[in-house]
């Protein structure tokens, strides 16, 4: 019987351009326009000039080698991986495939190794859907039982993603590939603390798990010996992290239940699980039309209000502690409407503040994953109930809703709606252009930047 590291591996070899369903090309495009998009748009954060700092002092100035976003500095594939992610998963808008967000691992990655070595931008997009593939596979079977545990599914399903992405841009064969795979495993961790916490750890874990997913693919074809049972083993990483057994048809999902179809959005700069209870807060506002508010009910699934930080009540410090409180999330989205980066930056707000510590959050196993009820008692006795129900399809957006998202991003950062544009027409060209055109990007913006 064949292994899931040769069953996924011969699955990954065979991804052909020319042979994907169209509606996963496009959102694979749509992927690395959000991820562009939202990259530029971070640009005043400041994690990328954290992230900078520590691999030039890891890997040093590499003259041809890639580029550090918002430097302009080159160095290798790996500092790269480090710096950009942080870039990318800076505003907290990335894409999210379950609870995971492979973009901010797989694109800075293989645009790195696609500026440093050459590869062809042919291989960008079937290498992109891989890891996509290969990570949501496992993230959409296990993170049920692997998040509550206190694993990150960026980092516990991103490593096997990135392994599998650059092993297919490096084209490596089968046998080679099942290396790669089996590899990432025994490089794989990653935990929830900091946003119990309030810290930045996670922001840094992409470009890690970016990193150590290179490493598993350059290990493998460099010919290391790696477990063939890596995955359902006895010792293996199912049973490690999820404590159960494999599916037994979990390698006959691959290119059946396409994960990165599953792929979703975020319009505002706050945790995933917090878009739904901003939205929901966004309808409530324009009910209470000022009222002034005495307390505040929130019913969320026990997946999302039991998730390191979401019931954070303050006093907060950080952006990171913030973005994850589903209290202060609603809070300031009552207080002053469409959160944006200077509100959830803003922790001495005594409005939001005071009405946090009015804000109960109660776990509730009726309210399905991605929905929230939302009751408000306002101060003249009156109670306002508001119910807002959403599904992975109500964040899955087209092309033209995601240009709306970005472009009114970009206006609260300054910048001109042409870079959008500029955006779209690179990916759309894809597999025409030069990496070039992407790394030109970035260097449009690097006046902006945060000093490094």
């Amino acid at each position: 019987m064949p292994t899931l590291t040769q069953d996924i591996a011969r699955f990954v070899a065979g991804i052909e351009a020319q042979s994907l369903p169209a509606e996963v090309t496009a959102k694979a495009r749509a992927c690395l326009v959000n991820a562009l998009g939202m990259a530029v748009n971070g640009f005043d954060t400041p994690y990328a000039p954290v992230a900078r700092r520590a691999a030039i002092a890891l890997d040093g100035e590499v003259q041809n080698g890639a580029t550090l976003f918002g430097d302009g500095r080159r160095s290798t594939i790996g500092a790269a991986c480090l710096a950009n992610s942080a870039l990318f998963h800076g505003r907290a808008q990335e894409d999210t495939c379950g609870a995971a967000h492979f973009g901010t691992i797989l694109i800075p990655m293989l645009l790195a190794m696609t500026e440093a070595r050459g590869y062809p931008l042919s291989r960008l997009i079937p290498a992109l859907v891989a890891g996509y593939e290969t990570g949501g596979l496992f993230e959409n079977a296990f993170a049920s039982r692997t998040t509550p545990a206190g694993f990150r599914s960026s980092a516990v399903y991103g490593c096997v993603a990135a392994a599998a992405a650059a092993s297919r841009l490096m084209e490596l064969n089968e046998d080679r590939l099942a290396a790669a795979l089996a590899n990432a495993v025994s490089l794989t961790g990653g935990v929830l603390q900091p946003f119990a916490d309030g810290t930045d750890e996670w922001r840094y874990q992409v470009g890690v798990v970016a990193r150590n997913g290179l490493a598993a693919a350059e290990l493998a074809a460099a010919g290391s010996v790696s477990a063939p049972h890596a995955f359902e083993g006895r010792a293996g990483f199912i049973r490690c992290f999820a404590g159960t057994e494999a599916p037994a048809d979990l390698a006959s999902r691959l290119g059946r239940d396409w994960s990165i179809l599953r792929v979703t959005f975020k319009p505002y700069p706050v945790c995933a699980f917090n878009q739904t209870p901003v939205t929901g807060a966004l309808a409530l506002r324009e009910t209470l039309a000022g009222r002034e508010i005495a307390a505040v009910r929130v019913r969320m699934n026990p997946y999302e209000t039991g998730y390191a930080g979401m019931d954070a009540a303050g006093p907060f410090s950080s952006i990171s502690g913030t973005l994850m409180s589903i209290p202060f999330c609603i809070a300031t989205t009552l207080v002053h409407g469409v959160p944006s980066m200077r509100h959830m930056t803003t922790y001495d707000d005594a409005a939001v503040n005071g009405l946090v510590a009015r804000t109960t959050l109660v776990t509730d196993p009726g309210v399905p994953v991605l929905s929230a009820v939302i009751e408000a008692d306002t101060a003249d006795g009156a109670t306002h109930l508001h119910e807002q129900r959403m599904t992975p399809a109500d964040y899955a957006f087209d092309r033209a809703t995601l240009r709306e998202l970005l472009t009114r991003t970009g206006a609260e950062q300054g910048l001109e709606q042409g870079l959008f544009e500029r955006i779209e027409r690179v990916v759309d060209a894809l597999p025409n252009g030069r990496i070039e055109d992407v790394v030109g990007l970035f260097t449009a913006i690097e006046p902006r930047r945060v000093a490094a």
